[in-house]
């Protein structure tokens, strides 16, 4: 038995709850998996898992030696980064949830240098507005914008997600520019939604916060489809700054209403709780955190 090798595969089936999911992140039969882990069993003297019906779920002691074969493996890997070559050079897989236009505008450019760099770490990005389970999915670190809701994440904000209302000077020629949110009823928004809803349009007025039902003859579930439409002359959008921030140094769109701007949103790098990172993780949330703070419109305030 190639012990290291199954705590592998005894991770990921625990953490997925699936042999069949385990099998194919892996790359091998499901028999396969099965076959590993009744000979771990067998070794261990002890049944890890309960197969029935509505599924597969860890015995007491699978609980316990989860926890041991993830501290083994982080070391394992820590031991591995420290004297492998050059003594600190990472290696292996880092798994990355992300939102669309984070990932494919500001990470994807900065991947090349970070690989001349370290030339052992392959990235694989799941790209979605989704939030994902890290564990049950099998992710090492995600980007999330916003509020967050699970407290067994560990999290470390690296930036603040800046709103702006943009149009493109050919549109504001013709239909006129709004000087406060409530005129945007006279204006065609481009429209964002999720989950077939429109996405609010939040505001800071002298009285307090407001909140704009946008309406529009266009919508997308697609920031970089939003920004398309706005330089077409569409409409008038509200979204992150970062997302037109070449356009609005060039011209291509101009601010509205800057003095109504929402509080910036805050931009956390999550992994699981309760585990030490191996060092290609971190040295990847350092690139996640200088691609943050290198952009105006994403740098935390």
């Amino acid at each position: 038995m190639d012990r290291f090798a199954t705590l592998q595969l005894y991770v990921r089936v625990f953490e997925s709850g699936s042999f069949t999911r385990a099998a194919q992140e892996m790359g091998i039969g499901q028999p396969a998996v099965s076959k590993q882990i009744s000979a771990l069993e067998a070794h261990l003297g002890a049944p890890l898992f309960v197969r029935s019906p509505r599924g597969l779920h860890a015995t007491a002691a699978g609980d316990d030696f989860y926890d041991s074969a993830v501290k083994l493996l982080a070391g394992f890997e820590e031991a591995e980064a420290r004297i492998g070559r050059g003594h600190v050079a990472p290696a292996g897989l880092v798994r990355l949830a992300a939102p669309p236009a984070l990932a494919r505008m500001y990470l994807v450019p900065r991947l090349p240098a970070f690989f001349a760099q370290f030339p052992d770490i392959a990235v694989e990005v799941s790209v979605s507005e989704r939030h994902v389970d890290l564990v049950k999915d099998g992710i090492d670190v995600a980007l999330r914008i916003g509020t967050l809701k699970d407290s067994s994440l560990v999290a470390r904000k690296i930036g603040s997600m800046h709103i702006s209302t943009v149009a493109s000077p050919a549109y504001l020629a013709q239909h006129g520019t709004p000087q406060d949110p409530t005129q945007l009823r006279f204006h065609n928004l481009v429209v964002g939604y999720a989950n077939h809803r429109a996405l609010a349009w939040r505001f800071q007025t002298p009285e307090g916060p407001l909140s704009v039902e946008p309406s529009g003859n266009v919508r997308f579930n697609d920031a970089e489809a939003v920004r398309a439409a706005v330089l077409a002359g569409l409409g008038i959008a509200h979204d992150s700054q970062a997302m037109f921030q070449s356009d609005l140094d060039e011209g291509r769109v101009v601010p509205l209403l800057e003095s109504f701007r929402p509080a910036p949103r805050d931009i956390h790098v999550v992994t699981a709780g309760d585990r030490r990172l191996p060092h290609r993780l971190r040295v990847f949330i350092d690139l996640l955190a200088t691609m943050v703070q290198e952009e105006p419109g994403l740098r935390a305030v």
